[in-house]
């Protein structure tokens, strides 16, 4: 069963594997942190699920980061960019952040117009490397300035692919349609699903796409939850089912995971006009990469309170994307870094 606000992911039923028995630790919005990390907030920054992927695999594109984030993440109080960081793996693990506007993808490209030619920027930047090299004779071991050494080389290829990434005229009416560029309610998160395809085709390992960041996110609906989802909703349902549709005609679904989650779910029971946090049972779907689709796996009591039936830690999810891209967590830790069983996570092996 799919609700009537998700009807465009409804036609993809049968290429989603639903869980409908997740739960989380956290009752407020910093389980938007747990389910990148499988930390409590309180606990402080860990490598994200993202991180941990590019740390085991390694870049495919020079001229690309390996993380890439679109949208608007959590905000300060909820984890903030701790979401997409990699804490003690290093910030060259960590999400860059990317706009879809071609003109200012990135806060370090030079903006059209400035006096200081692509030569001009490659002296400085070489000058820039060179100091930094010169710095890491005395300081092997300063982890920051490893990743600002990467940061300026990644930067200056970056000012040529990330443009060309985000020219999404060059992409068919058919395909804006898709995703619903043509719609002013679906414009915006359509174009984020479409640069992660192009980014994905490119061989960025990871996008990370956050809707309704900031603060406790726009779903945080205590009160008219109905008109709050209804908006939400709409604004997220075509362009995902366009991403997944688009990445099947392309052949690239079965090579690529598409994971739809959330921070935790919404109480069964009313609060006003709204409902409250609930992290004791919650969905999630995940498509592609070796998934089986059509699938349900897991349930709740029938009121939808408790998940009881094959529950799942949120870090289930982790280790089954893990297993999926041919990744065992176990075999990732870092000397020294004791991580605890549940930050592992068991595979999802009922939906393979």
């Amino acid at each position: 069963m799919v609700g009537d606000w998700f009807k465009n992911i409804g036609e993809c039923s049968d290429d989603l594997a639903v869980i409908r028995s997740l739960w989380t630790l956290d009752n407020d919005h910093g389980a938007q942190l747990t389910f990148q990390t499988g930390r409590h907030v309180r606990e402080g920054a860990h490598p994200t699920l993202g991180s941990w992927v590019c740390y085991g695999l390694g870049a495919l594109n020079e001229n690309l980061p390996e993380f890439v984030v679109l949208g608007v993440p959590t905000g300060d109080c909820c984890g903030g960019a701790w979401t997409h960081g990699a804490a003690y793996l290093g910030p060259e693990y960590g999400g860059v952040r990317l706009s879809v506007d071609p003109k200012r993808p990135l806060p370090f490209i030079t903006p059209a117009g400035n006096a200081l030619s692509m030569e001009e920027q490659a002296e400085n930047l070489s000058l820039l490397g060179k100091l930094n090299h010169i710095a890491g004779i005395d300081y092997p071991d300063d982890k920051e300035l490893r990743a600002r050494i990467k940061s300026y080389e990644l930067a200056f290829q970056m000012q040529t692919s990330v443009p060309e990434t985000l020219q999404l005229e060059k992409e068919s009416e058919t395909t804006r349609k898709l995703y619903g560029i043509d719609q002013a309610n679906t414009k915006s998160f359509g174009e984020q699903c479409l640069v992660a395809r192009r980014l994905v085709e490119r061989g960025v390992r990871f996008v990370q796409i956050f809707h309704g960041g900031g603060g406790g996110g726009e779903w945080d609906a205590h009160s008219e939850i109905k008109s709050n989802h209804t908006k939400l909703a709409t604004q997220v349902d075509r362009p995902v089912a366009g991403l997944l549709k688009d990445l099947k005609q392309r052949g690239l679904l079965q090579d690529t995971l598409v994971v739809f989650g959330t921070e935790f779910g919404r109480s069964p029971g009313a609060e006003g006009t709204g409902r409250d946090h609930h992290p004791q049972g919650f969905c999630a779907w995940l498509a592609g990469g070796g998934v089986k689709g059509g699938t349900v796996h897991g349930s709740t009591d029938e009121l939808g309170f408790h998940a009881i039936e094959n529950r799942h830690y949120v870090t289930d999810i982790h280790a089954t994307v893990l297993r999926q891209l041919g990744l065992d967590s176990h075999r990732l830790e870092v000397p020294g870094r004791k991580r605890l069983d549940i930050d592992h996570g068991e595979p999802i092996t009922q939906i393979v």
